[in-house]
């Protein structure tokens, strides 16, 4: 019977709901509250600013991050619930790498919103949804709910590098590799709901690129990971077949 996750064995974003003072929502009731908040916000700067357009997009953005939300604890629900090595625990939920990763992919997001957007298309992202003189809170507003997607890209990908070093290192029997690469399925689903933004960055080829090509990462390093691991399983019950030990 798998043991309850203690802080520092769990994603951040669970950490942080769970330690909040007085309040025990559940994974659904949280992700409602989410998507709600982000919502209402959208509206409320939409309807003070007149910027009815950008609606759309940022509805869209909320729906991947409140989609890879559940997504997120599908996959950490599933993992736990199998036999997981402690290395593999400690790696996968309490190093948060997956935060640096989020952290770095945001800095490289602003960069080219700001910079490098404007040079090479003309119009940059930002002013196409929010105007040429973008309101302050519009600005606030949408970082905020970049950094909430791009935080989750970046959870994405650490699961999948953790998945893959998880089937280097650790044998399991077949059934269990077989849990472990559907639990990896669950990480590749999660990717594949961020290619709901590509019909907003259509006319911003760079951006394109990243966000597709790291769908497609995620899913090639999960295949690797999953068919490494089915091998090991399958190499271990050989040789207990055999009577090696």
């Amino acid at each position: 019977m798998a043991r309850s996750p203690e802080y520092g064995e769990t994603w951040v974003y669970e950490s942080l709901v769970g330690a909040i003072p007085g309040l025990d929502l559940s994974d659904r009731a949280a992700i409602v509250v989410q998507f709600c908040a982000f919502e209402l916000a959208i509206l409320a700067v939409a309807a003070s600013y007149g910027l009815w357009e950008a609606v759309v997009p940022g509805t869209i953005a909320v729906l991947v991050a409140t989609g890879g939300s559940w997504l997120m604890l599908r996959f950490s629900r599933a993992v736990r619930g199998l036999p997981t090595p402690e290395g593999y625990r400690r790696v996968l939920f309490g190093s948060s790498v997956e935060v640096v990763l989020g952290v770095v992919a945001f800095v490289l997001l602003v960069t080219y919103l700001f910079v490098t957007d404007p040079r090479t298309t003309g119009q940059s992202l930002l002013v196409a949804w929010l105007g040429p003189e973008p309101p302050a809170p519009a600005v606030a507003l949408a970082l905020l709910v970049c950094w909430d997607v791009v935080y989750r890209i970046g959870t994405c990908w650490w699961a999948s590098v953790a998945g893959l070093w998880r089937s280097v290192t650790y044998e399991f029997d077949l059934e269990t590799s077989d849990r472990y690469a559907r639990a990896d399925g669950i990480n590749v689903a999660f990717a594949a709901g961020q290619l709901l933004l590509v019909p907003f960055v259509l006319g911003h080829p760079l951006l394109l690129g990243v966000l597709v090509g790291h769908v497609v990462a995620v899913a090639t390093v999960a295949t690797l990971s999953g068919r490494l691991q089915r091998r090991s399983g399958i190499r271990g019950e050989e040789r207990d077949s055999n009577g090696y030990h």
